[in-house]
Formats: C-alpha cells, structure tokens, sequence
C-alpha cells in the first residue's frame, strides 16, 4: 500500500470516500487541513459537510440526503476509549438534523482502512454492500444479505470477502423495510441507533460497508503522543465513575435511580420500578446471565455486558443490555422477568432497532389500550398489558416487518402513530419533535430537561450528560465549583440555577469528544478528564498549539453549525420543548410527588440559555454569536433566508 499521509493532519488520513449510489461510483478526496482545525473530525466535518450539501426543505427520503460516517480524529490511537464514529444526516423522522455515535471497532477500521469518512448520496436500485480496503473502496451486489438479520449478515459478508476481521456497519429488517426508528448496527451489539440513521441506510438500499483495516495512521511525535495517552488513560482509569462502567456497566446506575424515585415506568407514568431488584443491572451477574464484558476499541473501561438467556423457549446471546435498554424495554413494561429484558435487546440488535425509541412507541400502545382510544382493527390480535415478556418480543417483530395493523402503525414512532389515532394520545406520547425521550427523568433533573429541549436533534441525552450537579466524586465537585462557584443550591438536581451554564459546559465538551472520537464517558461522566487532557491528545498528534478553551470553542462551534442546520429549517423557541406529560403531568407518587418542569420554568432556562450562547428570544443565533465562531458565511446565509437572529430580540438578561 503506499503512503499516502504526507499531506495528512497527524492521526487522519487526508482523505474522504464519497460514494454515488445512483451511479455505482466512488470517488477519494483530500480534506482540506484547515477543516481539520476548524473541526477536528467525527462530529464535526460531519456537521460542516451536512450544512454544505444539505439544502434547506430537503425532504429527508430523497436520495440526495447525505448519509455520511465519520471517524474521530484520534480514532485508532491508543487515545483512552477513542473508537467512535458518527454518522449523520437529516433525519426522516424529526427532519432535523441528525448525528449518531457508535462504538465498536468499526471506526478503527474505517480509518485503517484508509479513510477519515465516507459521503454517501444517491439510492441504489438493488441491494448493494460498499467494500472499504487499502485505500480503495468497491461496491458489490447485496441481493443475498437483503433480508437478514444483523449478525447474519456480519457472518456472511466476513465469508464472501475471505476476510473473519472485518469490521462491518449494516442494518437489519427495520432499515430494510422503512421503520422510523431503524439502526445502523456496528457490530451484533454496538449501534447507532436515534432519529432513524439506519432508516436512510435502508433507502439507499445499501446493506452494509466492510472496512478491512490493514494499514496505519502517523502523528506528529509519536513519542509524545504515546506518554500523553498513557497518561490520560491512566487519568480515566482512577476515576471512580470508571471504575464503576467497568465493574457494574451502563446498567449499574439502575439500583440508585430507582431508589431517588427517578426510574420513569408504565410509559412516565411512575418513577419507581417495583420490580428493580429483578429486573435490573445487579441481577445480570447474580442471575447468571453475565458471561463477559465487552471493550470498544483502545477503550480499557469495557462497559458492555455480554449476556445469554433462554426466554419463549429459545436461546438469546448478545451484548448488554444497557442503561437506557433497562428503561425503555424493562422498566417502562413494568417487566418482572429479566430474561425479557436481555431478550428484547438482544432482538432489537438483531432486527436494527432503537431499543429506546421502540420501546416507548410501545408503552405508548399498552397506555392507549388503557384508555380504550386504540381501535380494535389496528391492535387486532395483539395483547397490549404491562409486564408482558413474550408479547413484547412478538410487537418488536412485527415492528421490524412493519406487520399490517399495529405492527406498521408503531414502525412510525409515537408522533405520527398519535397523529394517526388522535383522541388526544399525543399527550402520552413520550416525544418532542418527533423523538422519543431517553429516560433520565426530566421533571426532577432541570439539567437535563434544558439539554434535553436544546438538542438538535430532539429530547435524550447523547448531546450532553449534564450530571454535574448529582455526582460527588473529587474532580465532579471541584469542576462544579469552578463552573458555578459556592453555590449549595446547585447541586440539587430540581434546581434550575446555572443550569444554562452546565447545560454549556456538557454540550460543548461532548462535541469536541465526539469529534476527537473519545468516548463521552471520558470526559461528562468521568470528570477527571478535562478539555485541555484532550488538548494535550491532539497537540501531540498534530503539532498544534492548542489549549483546553480551544477545544470548549470548537465544541461551541459546531453546536452553533448544528443549531444553524435546524434553524434553517424553521427551528425556533417553539421547537426547544418537552414531551407533554414532562411539562403537565405531575410525578403522581414517592417523595417526588407533584414534581415536573413546568413550561414557566423552561422558559427561564431557555432565556438564560440563550443568552449565553448568543441567540435572541427566538432561539435564532446573531450574527455576533455566529461570526465569534468564524461562522460568517452560516450567517450570511441564514440572513439571506430570514432566519438570522435580532440583536435587537436578544433574551430577557443580556
């Protein structure tokens, strides 16, 4: 293979793969270095590269929506936890812009590969997989993976290409067959998974992309890069939330949520799990079904779990379940038989499926049956009760295959299933903007229900993981009294003070990991890990000098682009909201009883938000704030279609 990193910043390659699958043809391109600096990688080309080839009103199912993969900078280094890989573009089911990160050792590959990223446009007309090795890219029919679940299809590409190391990214039936909510699955277990990225994979009839990753990558003193990572993983390591993934998981955090009361079940209708003690992450290891853990790549954390089971009368063997899979297809069912659990994720891995966004689209169906508003030829021969094992798998199944009646209703996600049905079920939908809401419980944490309303692409928490205020840990409250002073009212997690400024704090940190291609654990759960640990990093890798508040302003700058996207497209105030029942619909039992976000109090956070990042009343960003972030020509062209914030309409404080 030959060298081809002369041109290339430290730890990239120089280079982006840009597939046209209307034509068949693939086409490499340098990156220009100055975007590297701008952006750095992962996240952020993927923000710029959307911005440039998205124009405004494109209808998400054309095949001109970019579907794009994108390595971190310092994926594939021994950088601590810094696999991932973002894949972006306008979501068919927000039409919103959209970014979802996936770990696993696909990005390793990728980049290994030969490529920093891949741009694909167009629609094939037959089923096709996109072959990535030594610097050259090639498509090759897909007609026999069409229709196949995940690790099928993973097993049978890894066979045709001779090649058992592959790393594969691919989508199972839900892709294939239109589901709102479909996944781009980067291995039997590691997805990316929100607002319908595998959706867009599944319209452009392509299956799945193998990187062979045979090759290397340089940086610009090797020496110097591999002290710093040593030492920054070192710094991760000690740090007592790491250690705590690593032991317990995602999942261990269930036990002391659902003491607090903060454990969303029946569809937010409660937020305690009765059943927690058995159906939670605890219980993996001390019922047995624990049999390992699983790390991404360069990551020493390891916090997956690797899980088998028996439940319906056959054998279920995956990864996790996590946090969030705990919640949305355990909890929010009020399951008392773990085994369901551990299979319903391991299904919705299978058939390419968010597990968050289709469990709450089916607790929204259990509550509309409640309340007699489901007409009884769409449920049809379903059974829709709580704490129901096998008729949860059977609704995810005919999710995947979009089964005429409720099985095709719920493949839409809640939004458009409540349009459907009518008679008020959009108040129990648990959404805004047409995405499913994670489950921290944001009528008791204001962090998170002001990050929340913010994200770009709609209510969960893979934008910022504002738990500063709630944890204890030494580095957690030294960093808090650093954002927000002696303050003790802060670190109440149902206080609303300052919350705009940790809300920043989260959000721009975790763009600049999300596009070095660290892990967000690292640095919002993990706090030992600052902005300038990840300066360091790069520096080290490029030759850069750059601090700690470049790489906070770099994360600024691309939610500022991310924000422009939305805006472009009609975002506004009206848009930064909750589900419903967050903002109307009390905590009804426990010590939090009577407890929400009212629509008053978000209104105050949003103002102070605002304010802070440079945006008026309207949530629309200025000029100032824009040009501040060398964004000149986003806001030459928001100005250009009447979407420029008013310095004169700034927010209430300013």
């Amino acid at each position: 293979m030959p060298d081809r990193r002369s041109a290339a910043v430290g730890a990239t390659t120089g280079r982006l793969l840009w597939v046209d699958l209307s034509l068949g043809m693939t086409e490499l391109r340098s990156i220009d270095p100055n975007l590297v600096r701008e952006y750095l990688g992962g996240r952020g080309i993927a923000a710029k590269l959307l911005w440039d080839l998205v124009p405004q009103g494109l209808d998400p199912s054309s095949p001109e929506n970019p579907l794009l993969f994108l390595s971190g900078m310092l994926t594939a280094t021994p950088a601590p936890a810094s696999g991932r890989v973002t894949i972006a573009c306008k979501s068919p089911t927000t039409g919103l812009y959209v970014k979802s990160s996936g770990g696993g050792h696909f990005g390793e590959a990728l980049k290994l590969a030969g490529f920093d990223g891949i741009v694909i446009q167009g629609a094939a007309g037959d089923p096709v997989a996109l072959v990535l090795r030594d610097g050259e890219a090639w498509l090759e029919p897909a007609d026999d993976l069409w229709g196949l679940p995940v690790d099928r299809t993973i097993e049978r590409l890894r066979e045709k290409l001779g090649r058992p190391d592959a790393q594969v990214a691919c989508i199972g039936p839900g892709g294939e067959n239109g589901v709102g909510y479909a996944a781009v699955m980067l291995s039997h277990h590691n997805a990316a998974a929100r607002a319908g990225v595998g959706t867009v994979m599944g319209q452009k009839r392509l299956k799945a992309i193998a990187a062979i990753g045979d090759g290397s990558i340089g940086f610009h003193d090797p020496a110097r890069f591999l002290e710093t990572a040593l030492r920054v993983r070192r710094i991760v390591g000690e740090d007592p939330v790491s250690r705590s993934l690593f032991v317990f998981g995602t999942s261990g955090g269930i036990g002391p949520t659902n003491e607090k009361h903060r454990w969303p079940t029946r569809n937010f209708q409660f937020d305690h799990h009765r059943h927690a003690a058995e159906v939670g992450g605890e219980n993996l290891k001390r019922g047995g079904y624990l049999t390992g853990r699983v790390g991404c790549s360069s990551c020493t954390t390891s916090c997956h779990r690797y899980s088998v089971t028996e439940a319906d009368g056959k054998r279920y063997a995956g990864g996790g379940p996590e946090f969030e899979t705990f919640g949305s297809l355990g909890a929010g069912f009020d399951l008392s038989d773990i085994r369901y659990v551990i299979a319903a994720g391991i299904v919705c891995n299978q058939l390419g499926l968010d597990t968050i966004s289709a469990g709450l689209t089916i607790q929204w169906a259990i509550e509309c049956e409640e309340r007699g508003v489901l007409p009884a030829p769409i449920r049809g021969e379903y059974r829709l009760h709580w704490d129901d094992g096998p008729e949860l798998l059977r609704l995810l199944r005919a999710i995947a295959y979009r089964e005429p009646g409720l099985g095709d209703l719920l493949a839409e996600g809640t939004a458009r299933a409540s349009e459907a049905i009518g008679r008020e079920s959009w108040k129990w939908a648990i959404q805004a903007n047409g995405l499913e809401q994670s489950c921290p419980e944001t009528r008791i944490s204001k962090a998170y229900a002001l990050a929340f309303a913010v994200n770009p692409r709609g209510p969960d928490h893979l934008t910022a993981e504002p738990m500063l205020p709630e944890y204890t840990t030494p580095a957690a409250l030294e960093l808090l009294d650093e954002l927000c002073g002696d303050n003790p009212s802060v670190r109440r997690a149902d206080s609303t003070e300052m919350r705009e400024v940790i809300v920043r704090y989260h959000e721009d940190l975790y763009a600049a990991l999300d596009a070095t291609g660290l892990c967000a654990f690292t640095g919002t759960c993990a706090y030992t890990l600052r902005a300038e640990h990840v300066a360091e990093l790069i520096a080290a890798a490029t030759g850069w000098e750059i601090d700690g508040e470049d790489v906070l302003e770099i994360g600024a700058k691309i939610l500022q682009l991310e924000r422009a996207f939305g805006v472009r497209d009609g975002r506004d105030r009206a848009m930064d909201t909750l589900p419903w029942r967050v903002l109307h619909d009390p905590v009804r039992s426990g010590p939090n009883e009577g407890m929400m976000t009212s629509p008053e109090e978000l209104d105050a956070m949003l103002d102070k938000y605002y304010v802070l990042r440079g945006w008026d009343v309207c949530g629309l960003p200025t000029r100032a704030a824009l040009e501040r972030s060398g964004l000149d020509d986003v806001a030459d062209e928001l100005d250009k279609l009447g979407h420029l914030g008013s310095d004169e309409a700034r927010a209430p404080g300013e």
